[in-house]
Formats: C-alpha cells, structure tokens, sequence
C-alpha cells in the first residue's frame, strides 16, 4: 500500500479518486507521496521512501524543487485547474479597476444611518466614476491556460485584447479568439494598452516583471492586475506610479505591508483560486498524478521532470531519473543486456533525464547494476 502525507486541509473530491492502493492521513512516517497546497517546504526533511510532490496548484514556490531534484523526486503542479476560478476574478478585477465599487461602497456604509442618504448618494456618486471597458485596450502578458481564456473572455466583452507570450505553445494558440491580436513584444502592450494583466509564473527571470522601465512606456492612466505572483510587480514602481498618476489604479491579489491599504490600489486577499470548484479540480489533477507516478512510472505536468508516459502493459517496468548527460542511455541499454526491452521512452529536461522501460523480465539484481552507474539518482520498478 502507498503512503500519502496532507500537509494542508486537500479536497474531498480530490482524495476520493484515490483507490484502496493508498493510505492518506496528516501525520503518516516514511510517506511515498506528499499531498500540498500552501505549507513551506524548504526546510523539510525528506524521508528516503518520498519519491514524489504534488502541489494541489499551479504555483510551487513553497516547495524546493532543485533540491527534489537532487534526491529524485518528482514535484507535480496542476496548471489550469484552477483557470476558470482565477479568470473570473481577473473579470472582476477589471470592472474594480475601471471604476471605485470599493470606494462606492465603503463610503455608503460611512453615511447609513445619516440624514437623506438617497440624496446624498446622488450628490456624491461622481466621486466614484470610472470607464466603461467596451472599446478599452487590454493587453495580457501570458496566454497559458489563464490568459488564453481572459483574453477570449474580454474580447468577447467588446475590448481590443492584445496577448503576449514569446513561449506561446501551439495548443495555446489553437484556444485563442482571432479576435486576439498577438504581440510580438511586451513593448507594444505597454504603448498600447489602457489596461494590463500579467500571467506569467514566477522565477528569477520574471521578478519585477512589472517595474519602473516598464511603467514608464505605458500609457498614461494605465490600470494593471496582477492576480498571478505578488513578486512579478515592482510594489515601490508601482507606489509611485499610483502617486504621480501615471497608473490609474493596481489590483493585485497579493497584499503585503507596502501595498495594503495604499490609495489606488485594490487589494483582494489571495482569492484567485478561493472557489470550490478549483480547490476540487486541481485535488483531482494533483491525485491522477501521484497515481500515475506511483503505480505506471508516468510523469506529467511535472515542474523539475520531463514528461514521459508508457500506457500500462502488464509487463514489469522500470523508471530511472538520472544526469541528462551524453552516452547514460547507452549505459542503461548495456545493463539491461540480456532481458527484452520490449518499450522504452526517455526524455530530458534541463538537467535531469528519465528513462522508462518496459522489459520482459526484470532479472535479480538489475536495479542494483542500475544504481550503481555513475549519475544515475534514482531507479524504481513498477508492475513486479
């Protein structure tokens, strides 16, 4: 049986797609699998049976994938289970930015109980006016399974939608509108557009995405979202944007000690994917992968593995993460001399390469003779 570890509250829906192959609880030792939403990673200790990670969402900056690496462990996201949710409150994001509901609203329940409150309300609206988005310029930085559907969405709204993506995917290409114009560059989102979201993930290269340089060849008046890393704004640029006028207004999803409570700027608490529909789909994505990993050796939507998959054939398997060096695959074929290979797929990613195997026999000793060659981090056999 295969052990599972929750380090956060996970999803009804999601463990109930786990067979009676699997022993789930909070407190397990010596888990095969971590279950993860929101809990910091960096300093856990990794038990010598953990072969692998999945995060319950699409973001791992709580998990230290490199070190995972190191030991072998597969780290798993689920990237667009949470798309809808988050594109909802981008939707939401652009009516708050447009015009002061917030604002509006809190002012009304300053004067309840005040003398004439209708009258007041007349006399005191245009305090909160703000644009209409039919017409209105949007331009969206990151057309993956997020941006492709915001940018569908608010072209559908009646806006002009310019997407930018320089790693745009064929599939995501095919979910866009051909109402979308494609950007050749972030430049010309930023010349062009009265309204900016940004999609992108977060990594060294993507900090401050959203900075001073950046700001500066928008438009004047310009109104950003960003519900997809706090790190990828310049919070101290975007203060003093705000200040000077030159951004209109700033949604963000990541309110922190700069940003809460400072004038322009919208600040929701982290509920991008705070809908139960998400919460249930990415459980579901994130338990579908441990299993695959687990029982058939296949890796997907893995942030620190390639992709391989083998459909399961009955026969015994092996799956071997190793250096994504020359001449390992020779050195693996050699080992395995003398039994059928009777299917194999081998990938590579950065780094680290896995190779899967279907043999017809799996001989004593072989997953020894496997491990023992030199940059070979782990072997696991599967179907014995």
């Amino acid at each position: 049986m295969f052990k599972i570890k929750t380090l956060n509250k996970i999803s009804k829906v999601g463990l109930d797609v786990l067979t009676d192959k699997y022993a789930v609880s909070d407190d397990c030792a010596d888990p095969d699998s971590i279950l993860v939403r929101s809990a910091k990673m960096h300093d856990y200790a990794f038990n010598p049976e953990l072969v692998c990670i999945a995060r319950a969402g699409a973001g791992v900056n709580n998990i230290p994938c490199d070190r995972c690496a190191e030991e072998g462990i597969v780290v798993f996201n689920t990237p667009g289970a949470n798309a809808n949710s988050v594109k909802e409150l981008v939707l939401c994001a652009l009516l708050l930015a447009s015009r002061d509901v917030i604002g509006g609203v809190e002012w009304v329940r300053s004067i309840a109980g005040t003398e004439d409150v209708a009258g007041q309300v007349e006399k005191g609206k245009s305090a909160f006016v703000g644009p209409e988005l039919l017409g209105k310029k949007l331009g969206v930085i990151g057309l993956g399974a997020i941006g492709a559907r915001i940018a569908n969405d608010a072209a559908a709204l009646g806006m002009k939608v310019y997407g930018y993506d320089p790693y745009l995917s064929v599939d995501a290409a095919w979910r866009l509108s051909s109402r979308v114009f494609h950007a050749m560059d972030v430049d010309t989102i930023y010349a062009n557009c009265d309204y900016i979201t940004i999609h992108v993930p977060y990594m060294p290269a993507t900090k401050h995405t959203i900075n001073a340089e950046a700001i500066a060849k928008m438009k004047d008046g310009v109104r950003i979202i960003n519900l997809a890393r706090g790190e990828l704004v310049d919070d101290e640029a975007m203060l003093s944007a705000l200040e000077s006028g030159k951004v209109a207004r700033y949604v963000t999803d990541f309110p922190n000690d700069t940003t809460a409570g400072a004038k322009g700027v919208v600040a929701i608490p982290h509920l991008g994917a705070s809908t139960p529909e998400s919460e249930d789909n990415c459980a579901v994505m994130a338990a579908n992968e441990i299993m695959d990993y687990l029982e058939n050796g296949n890796i997907s939507n893995s942030v620190n593995m390639p992709r391989a998959f083998l459909p399961p054939t009955g026969n015994p398997r092996i799956g071997i993460i190793h250096r994504n060096i020359p001449e390992m695959l020779a050195k693996i074929t050699t080992a395995v001399s003398g039994t059928n290979i009777e299917h194999m797929v081998n990938a590579g990613r950065g780094e680290y390469a896995y190779t899967l195997l279907d043999l017809a026999v799996i001989p004593e000793g072989l997953v020894e003779k496997l491990q023992a060659i030199d940059s070979v981090i782990r072997v696991r056999t599967f179907g014995r």
